[in-house]
């Protein structure tokens, strides 16, 4: 995943339709005051560390002088001294020209783009109650302040104008990609609605950033509050040693001594629940998860709902029938009917495949009730991965515990993910020590090029805690620009339960495939070469953002990268042939329940998300009503499957109620087809080698926005996106209905 926040709330992008953290890519700079934050005079430069550059290699922001006192100045004088800066291109007496208008836009904001950058990442990777307390102060600051940009008359019409000259169609491709962009954004933003209509349109927005941040530190506390204590350590058994360590540790740190803690991961399914011999336990852990946010303190169901009913406000004043129409229009997609065909397509493969291994399951249940001579039961969401598991062991003759101890972090990312990346792109990576960081347990690499020329820096932060949020992303601390002469800051995590001290860090394939994936992102923005900072690295829409990430993961499987990382943590040995061909025999196992649950989020995105204004009044609002939607999204989408539950319920869905995925959950599909015709293009090509990799680099790592997606693909790719290597991948036949 790439992490991002709504436009409303992040602001992280602060030169001209700039962001490291927002899809929808802009945060400009009013001309006009903010209320609610006093114009100040700005304090001496050594007084706080967001005031100027970083000193450090690669501008990396300097985190042994950052303080939770830091911020709130910051943004405030980032704020003001966008607004001066501003205010000289407005009143610029100068025709508007690219250069004095959208450019110097570009240009803008410095404070506050470093700013933003380690708040809103540390606010989801290493968050406490005072950053709560502070995001949830600025967020209707910032977005008042990105409406002062989008809404002010006099600044949209310089950009028109430069816009519509003659001059225009003499600027370089990625000049007039950056002016076109620009445009575009603010009429998005709202540029050529009525003065009645923007006030409305500032209304919302504040609304939207507060209740976005609401919504996301609902998520973090319910997961937190949703862990499953154990009192009795007979319950773990199908834990491994290292396993029931860690949930140990897990408790000792809240004060639990003597108990274990099953800390939930932001997904519906729990990892834990493939090996967990204890039926109880495992539905005990499953409704845990699926009853986040359902009510109380934390409930998100009002929170969505409110949500929900704002943007499709929101996209009705921009002109739009609803909400995922809007959003839509700006990704690859380009249409709602675009994204429902090809789910409708999808779906019914997948829930066929769903079923088929349900009933193979379902077999192995009651075999084992028989031969146990007790009475059997009727598979549950909470049962599918442990015997699934047992299914898959039986079928190709491995369980985890043999593969895990080839499958060490330090050898995966060194021998495999940079090995790859090494035997791909020529790049290199050196850990650097002594540079300071947020916590000691994240690691930094400097990143190099064939020719030793340096090309960024490289964090890693990859274990679970209770004051990071859960899944898996990438985000950047500072983005490339040849403009700004800055090199890119990448940072991947994951949420691997952190071993017992001593004991190894030993990963599933699963999580071995994520580290390949999330690392997709890096190498997106680590290989970035472009002038303008919005159109650089992962500045791209999600449905095109997820495409290197999900390629990436191809070389998680492929034999001769795996033969260079599974190497056994003791001994060294590699991992056995035969034990390798089951692995890799093993990848299209599940994947009716892996695509499934998939798009059953999806669809429920799209769900919310193409209401129309007119029928608001029947928006559900309260946990029943809520759940009751959801079961009618699914059943009329023919992929109500009680085995397979969606991979998020609304309560706690961030990708499209927090981050920058409304409507465009789909995007990981939708880019799962380009990932797939990338990896049979590397296939035909020969494979894992350095011409290869140059001519991806070239053609799509490099080039960020600088081009459409469509056109960046299909000038790689020789043609359109094909789907037949996405259903082969996942084991599926395409379906004849259409939507």
């Amino acid at each position: 995943m790439r992490f991002t926040r709504s436009l409303s709330t992040s602001a992280l992008v602060l030169a001209a339709c700039a962001g490291s953290a927002s899809p929808r890519n802009a945060v400009l700079a009013p001309s006009t005051s903010v209320p609610g934050v006093p114009v100040t005079r700005a304090p001496p430069a050594t007084a706080n560390p967001f005031l100027q550059a970083s000193a450090l290699l690669d501008e990396l922001p300097p985190f042994d002088r950052i303080t939770d006192a830091s911020y709130r100045p910051a943004f405030a004088a980032g704020m003001a001294e966008q607004r001066k800066e501003v205010a000289g291109i407005v009143n610029d007496s100068e025709p508007p020209s690219f250069e004095n208008t959208v450019v110097a836009l570009e240009r803008s904001g410095r404070i506050l783009y470093r700013t933003s950058a380690v708040f809103f990442n540390l606010q989801g990777a290493n968050t406490n109650a005072e950053l709560d307390a502070i995001e949830t102060e600025i967020a209707p600051k910032l977005s008042e302040h990105q409406d002062a940009i989008f809404l002010d008359p006099k600044l949209f019409a310089r950009v028109k104008a430069v816009h519509e000259s003659s001059a225009a169609s003499q600027l370089d491709p990625e000049s007039a990609q950056l002016l076109a962009r620009t445009f575009l954004q603010f009429v998005r933003a709202g540029a050529n609605v009525s003065e009645a209509g923007k006030t409305r349109l500032r209304q919302i927005n504040a609304q939207l950033s507060s209740l976005t941040t609401q919504f996301q530190q609902n998520v973090l506390r319910n997961a937190k509050s949703g862990a499953v204590l154990v009192t009795d350590v007979k319950e773990l058994e199908g834990l491994s040693e290292e396993q029931v360590g860690a949930a140990a540790s897990a408790a000792e740190k809240r004060g639990l001594n003597g108990r274990w803690l099953i800390p939930l991961q932001n997904t519906t399914d729990q990892p834990w629940l493939s090996q967990l011999q204890n039926r109880p336990l495992r539905e005990r852990i499953y409704r845990a998860s699926v009853s986040r946010g359902l009510g109380g303190e934390g409930d998100n169901t009002s929170v969505a709902s409110k949500i929900v009913r704002l943007r499709a406000e929101r996209a009705q004043l921009l002109g739009y029938p609803n909400y995922a129409a809007q959003a839509l229009e700006d990704e690859t997609a380009g249409t709602p009917s675009a994204v429902n065909k090809m789910l409708g397509e999808l779906a019914p493969p997948a829930i066929a495949n769903a079923k088929r291994e349900a009933a193979d399951i379902q077999a192995l249940i009651d075999k084992q009730a028989r031969a146990a001579h007790q009475r059997s039961f009727e598979l549950e969401p909470w049962d599918w991965a442990f015997y699934a598991e047992q299914v898959r062991q039986a079928r190709y003759a491995y369980d985890e515990s043999q593969t895990k101890p080839y499958l060490e972090l330090d050898h995966v990312l060194k021998d495999g993910v940079f090995f790859a990346a090494t035997q791909l792109y020529g790049i290199t990576f050196q850990e650097r020590h002594g540079l300071p960081l947020y916590r000691g347990d994240v690691r930094i690499f400097e990143v190099f090029d064939a020719d030793g020329t340096p090309l960024g820096l490289f964090l890693a932060d990859y274990y679970a805690r209770d004051n990071k949020q859960g899944g898996a992303w990438e985000n950047t601390y500072v983005d490339q620009s040849t403009l700004f002469h800055t090199k890119p800051v990448a940072a991947n995590h994951l949420n691997i339960p952190k071993p017992a001290e001593g004991q190894p860090t030993l990963l599933t394939f699963d999580e071995v495939t994520t580290l390949f994936h999330e690392f997709g992102h890096a190498l997106h923005a680590l290989l970035s070469n472009v002038k303008y900072q919005s159109l650089s690295g992962t500045n791209t829409p999600p449905d095109f953002v997820e495409f290197p990430s999900q390629y990436n993961e191809m070389w998680a499987s492929e034999p001769s990268v795996i033969a260079h990382y599974a190497k056994h943590y003791k001994t060294g040995a590699g991992m056995p042939e035969s034990l390798l061909t089951q692995v890799l025999a093993a990848q299209k196992f599940n994947q009716g329940f892996i695509t499934s649950e998939y798009i059953a989020a999806a669809i429920l995105d799209q769900s919310w998300h193409q209401i129309s204004p007119e029928t608001l009044e029947q928006l559900p609002h309260t946990p029943e009503q809520v759940m009751a939607f959801e079961a009618a999204a699914l059943k009329r989408a023919d992929v109500a499957f009680g085995p397979v539950p969606p991979r998020y319920h609304t309560a706690y869905f961030s990708h499209v109620f927090a981050s920058g995925y409304a409507a465009g959950y789909y995007a990981y599909l939708w880019s799962d087809v380009l990932a797939r015709d990338t990896e049979s293009w590397m296939h035909a090509h020969g494979g894992l080698k350095r011409e290869n990799g140059d001519v991806l680099r070239a053609k799509i790592l490099s080039r960020g926005r600088t081009a459409e997606p469509s056109t960046l693909f299909q000038s790689f790719y020789g043609g359109p996106p094909n789907i037949e290597p996405l259903l082969e991948h996942r084991g599926l036949t395409l379906s004849k209905k259409r939507h």
